[in-house]
């Protein structure tokens, strides 16, 4: 299954923000977007969602218009974890990550046995079914990330759409999430994600699309597309992009900024 962005306008009524992107994401692909703030990362987004109408062009699942489907239809294919994490009443984990069977439902229905066990199913994915009791406001922002992450498994979507999942988080709480993408991704999952850190791009062994001077500037696999100079041209620091663990058989990349 496919999700395409083609030749497409992207912004706000008229004023366009991002001209003729075009981009296309398959399951069992990662894909992530670099770009600084305002670059257009959540323009495009939002026009991924079909929150955004597309100016010109066309967003497409498995070709058909994003736009003839309903927003029962959509949610089944295509989950959304956002960067703010706050609900306002205090629902138990188990409430909020089945929550997530709401596209399933008919008008009226509430969750049936099966919808249960696809909640249990989708904790246990996770390692967090000991939660399944807690408030979530209570939880840890580690903690409630997996949990909002654990609640677009359970729409059973082919793709999910990611807005920063690790802001906000401390270092083992990065490194557990951006672990998580990468076991989705061999479940044959869609992830597009939206990251500050190239580290993270490198971490996926994903696919980048870099966000710059208002368009998709530059698309393709990591290691060939992020170089010392493109982080230099987005970002306006000097970086170092080094080779390490060779010899351990898991060789990755790193940036390291040049600081003085």
């Amino acid at each position: 299954m496919q999700i395409e962005i083609e030749h497409a306008d992207l912004g706000y009524g008229k004023r366009v923000i991002l001209h003729n992107v075009s981009l296309k994401a398959e399951t069992g692909q990662t894909i992530c977007l670099l770009g600084k703030n305002g670059a257009g990362k959540t323009t495009l987004f939002k026009s991924l969602l079909g929150i955004l109408p597309v100016i010109a062009g066309s967003v497409r699942i498995n070709g058909s218009d994003i736009s003839k489907l309903n927003r029962m239809e959509f949610a089944r294919l295509v989950a959304y974890v956002p960067q703010a994490r706050i609900l306002p009443f205090p629902f138990s984990v188990r409430e909020v990550v089945l929550f997530g069977r709401t596209p399933h439902l008919s008008p009226f229905s509430v969750p049936g046995k099966e919808d249960r066990r696809i909640m249990e199913e989708c904790l246990e994915m996770l390692h967090i079914a000991h939660l399944g009791n807690r408030t979530f406001t209570r939880l840890s922002g580690g903690e409630q990330q997996m949990v909002i992450i654990a609640r677009a498994l359970a729409q059973q979507p082919a793709f999910i759409i990611m807005d920063e999942p690790t802001s906000s988080l401390d270092f083992g709480n990065q490194t557990q999430v951006i672990s998580k993408v990468n076991e989705l991704k061999r479940q044959s999952l869609g992830i597009i994600m939206a990251t500050h850190s190239p580290d993270q791009v490198f971490m996926c062994d994903a696919d980048v699309a870099i966000v710059h001077d208002g368009k998709l500037w530059k698309q393709g696999y990591c290691n060939e597309i992020i170089t010392e100079e493109v982080l230099r041209e987005v970002y306006k620091v000097d970086v170092t992009i080094s080779d390490i663990g060779r010899y351990t058989g898991q060789p990755r990349r790193i940036c390291v900024p040049n600081i003085r």
